[in-house]
């Protein structure tokens, strides 16, 4: 399937920022900022039932070929957030991607505790300003609009999709290029034990402090702060 992308910058370098679930590329906009100012062109894919992009079958799988068919290869650096990461990740050996970062990635979409698809659905289905605002106090303005443009923009038969084919775990066996995953304060999707199998199996791991699910939305600078050494500052020759 081919995404709708969204592109912005000029610069020599190329990241690619894939979003999480219910969410769209807005979700990016602060990071996107920061990374054409260090001379990237950025491309962020709305994923299917996300955004504009078109609707149909939901698997992880299906992500990872769209990917693979609306992106670019050979990106300096690739990020992905939660759903965003697991599609990166089946993805990553086919864009080959210098670097990648998983953002709190949802290596086990089937992990969710019972009911908690029920309460996603009915919190996109309920969202307002308000509640939003509530449930994430450190969000920007333009974080809150972001997110219920996303919610507007999202195919809510995702959800039933989530229950019924993205069951099972699907954690890396290894990095196919060097990878970082980024953890939030407590991390919703990987808990102690799944990080140190990480570290086990050759990817970086690092927390920011403080942080929830959204961490590039939560706290701007630890995001970019954790990315040190994995992402280029300033303008560069390739």
């Amino acid at each position: 399937m081919r995404l709708n992308v969204h592109e912005r910058g000029t610069g020599p370098g190329t990241a690619l920022l894939i979003h999480g679930g219910m969410a769209d590329h807005r979700t990016w906009h602060a990071v996107e900022r920061r990374l054409v100012d260090r001379g990237y062109r950025v491309i962020a894919p709305d994923l299917r039932g996300h955004g504009r992009s078109p609707r149909g079958p939901y698997r992880p799988e299906l992500l990872a070929d769209d990917l693979v068919e609306s992106l670019p290869r050979g990106a300096d650096v690739a990020v992905g957030h939660s759903l965003g990461g697991l599609a990166l990740s089946l993805a990553a050996g086919r864009l080959s991607p210098r670097r990648a970062v998983y953002s709190d990635p949802a290596f086990r979409p089937g992990s969710l505790p019972a009911g908690a698809v029920a309460a996603l659905r009915a919190m996109v289905e309920n969202a307002g300003e308000e509640s939003v605002r509530k449930a994430n106090p450190r969000w920007s303005k333009e974080d809150v609009e972001a997110e219920l443009a996303g919610f507007a923009a999202f195919d809510l038969t995702f959800m039933t999709a989530t229950e019924e084919s993205f069951g099972g775990g699907r954690l890396p066996a290894g990095p196919v290029v060097p990878s970082l995953v980024q953890l939030a304060d407590p991390s919703l999707t990987i808990d102690p034990a799944t990080a140190g199998l990480l570290r086990q199996r050759g990817f970086a791991v690092t927390t920011v402090p403080g942080t929830g699910h959204c961490i590039h939305r939560d706290d701007l600078e630890g995001f970019m702060t954790s990315l040190d050494g994995w992402i280029r500052h300033g303008s560069y020759t390739i």
